[in-house]
Formats: structure tokens, C-alpha cells, sequence
């Protein structure tokens, strides 16, 4: 696995750009130079995440989004498998 996150990402089993490897690593999300731990997909190459509209769900009972648009700054939470071990 490499250490740099896809540049589309969305926890969404149903989307076609979901990885539940990645996603189990962690990955945190800078959006506008603040961390966000609420973005449910990201697109680093068209600059935006969509993220859950508070509480709110459609009639399917899935979180309402909107997206919002500026830089996204994607990274892993943890190291790659044997990474973190070789440091000595």
C-alpha cells in the first residue's frame, strides 16, 4: 500500500469510488487549512467535500449532504503495515 490517499474518496459502500481498505487505515480530511471529521467523500482533483447537513436524512434514511467547494488535503491516520517499525 502507498502512503499517499486516493484523490477520491467516499465511505459510501454503495459508491463506486469506495475502499474499505483505505478507509480502515483512517484517513484524515484539511478542508480550507481546518481538519473536518465529518466529510463523507472528497475529490482532491476538483477541490471539494460533501459533507452530512447536520442530522437530516432523505426518505431512504441516508445522510443529507452538500458540497462544498475549495482545497482538500487528504492523509493517512496510521502508518502502512511495517512503516512505522523500521525507524531504528
Amino acid at each position: 500500500m502507498t502512503d499517499t490517499p486516493p484523490d477520491r474518496l467516499s465511505n459510501d459502500p454503495r459508491s463506486p469510488h469506495y475502499d474499505a481498505d483505505v478507509l480502515g487505515r483512517g484517513i484524515g480530511i484539511r478542508f480550507k487549512g481546518a481538519e473536518r471529521a465529518d466529510v463523507e467523500e472528497y475529490s482532491v482533483p476538483e477541490n471539494w467535500v460533501r459533507v452530512a447537513l447536520g442530522k437530516k436524512t432523505d426518505r431512504h434514511g441516508r445522510p443529507l449532504t452538500i458540497k462544498l467547494s475549495g482545497p482538500v488535503e487528504p492523509y493517512f491516520l496510521t502508518p502502512a503495515d511495517g512503516e512505522a517499525d523500521g525507524a531504528a
